[in-house]
């Protein structure tokens, strides 16, 4: 164990490896701003090589101030853009966790990873901490890569993934939650810089379709990682009798979301259950404590959420956009 200004530095869980680091208040209490240079000092020495970094024991100071600590780091904040699931906006570039139902989990992910453009810097700020479940488990996407099966890592490489969406209809969300917009040549906008193709369905609704990586290397430290969501959008994420339900009353290039491979043929079921096989074994799952700030690398690190009882609030910022498109 080190310690820099009786702030305690060591691995949570050293059985799994570095991540995440805990940075722990020697007392309970301290501020979390008031210790603030120290501890951007231990990031900037230890994320690119852990992954993720556990700030505990200390006092946050609410939502506000978690903004603060999140925009101190020197990059504004990002807007939720082109997302993928529901959220609610709590203050200006924090957002709720995915509002899911408790009982669902999310499997591991890279935020954004569906796309061509993502936030290289994910915070999580535990506001109020589960009575059972609740964990956000992480993963480290190096070892992820690693870990994958050679046929399977060489052929996402080389083909890449298509991600196709149908927004709206009450099946998923909304494409003007989406964009944030009303405007549909805002929309055409954001597509054309972002190399998304589009169409507007004659319902009004909308479809897009983009060609993204699905292993990437890291800008700064040069490593390889498993990046995409393909095991998330893919039709078979969904259980059994929805998947069937659904396909009994939309077409297949109707589904709210599904990936093939870049070239636009089908990802083979048994594929996505090697790639979910080495997700799981690679998991890191850890109970939150109110007041846990959780900061993790966007591309070292993938996370989750496991269902929980009771009340939870878990708060989220993002920040140091990057764009893949201008590698």
């Amino acid at each position: 164990m080190s310690e820099l200004a009786e702030i305690k530095v060591r691995p949570l869980l050293p059985e799994r490896g570095a991540l995440p680091l805990l940075v722990e208040a020697a007392e309970p209490g301290m501020g979390l701003l008031d210790h603030f240079d120290e501890l951007k000092d231990l990031v900037a020495q230890h994320l690119d090589q852990c992954g993720g970094v556990l700030f505990r024991g200390f006092d946050v100071g609410g939502v506000a101030a978690f903004r603060q600590f999140a925009d101190a780091f020197g990059h504004p904040l990002l807007n939720y853009e082109f997302g993928s699931t529901p959220r609610s906006n709590v203050t200006q570039g924090v957002y709720t966790s995915t509002e899911y139902p408790a009982h669902q989990s999310i499997p591991l992910h890279n935020e954004q990873a569906y796309s061509l453009d993502w936030p290289m810097r994910i915070w999580f700020y535990s506001v109020i901490a589960a009575q059972t479940g609740g964990e956000t488990p992480i993963a480290d996407s190096r070892e992820v890569y690693r870990r994958m099966p050679a046929d399977i890592r060489e052929r996402f490489a080389s083909k890449r993934l298509m991600y196709v969406r149908n927004y709206g209809n009450g099946l998923d969300v909304g494409w003007e939650q989406v964009f944030n917009t009303e405007d549909r040549s805002v929309v055409e906008a954001y597509c054309r810089a972002h190399h998304i193709e589009w169409e507007w369905k004659d319902d009004g609704e909308l479809r897009t379709r983009q060609v993204c990586q699905a292993v990437a290397s890291h800008p700064w430290t040069g490593d390889q990682v498993w990046f995409n969501q393909a095991h998330l959008f893919h039709v078979s994420n969904l259980p059994e009798e929805v998947r069937e339900s659904l396909l009994e009353i939309v077409d297949e290039e109707d589904l709210p979301r599904n990936v093939y491979y870049g070239d636009g043929t089908p990802i083979e079921f048994e594929v996505l259950e090697r790639i979910r096989a080495v997700l799981d074994d690679c998991a890191i799952s850890f109970a939150w404590q109110e007041g846990d700030v959780l900061m993790l690398d966007n591309m070292l690190a993938a996370h989750a959420r496991s269902p929980f009882t009771g009340p939870r609030k878990v708060v989220v910022a993002m920040a140091q956009g990057y764009s893949e498109k201008h590698r």
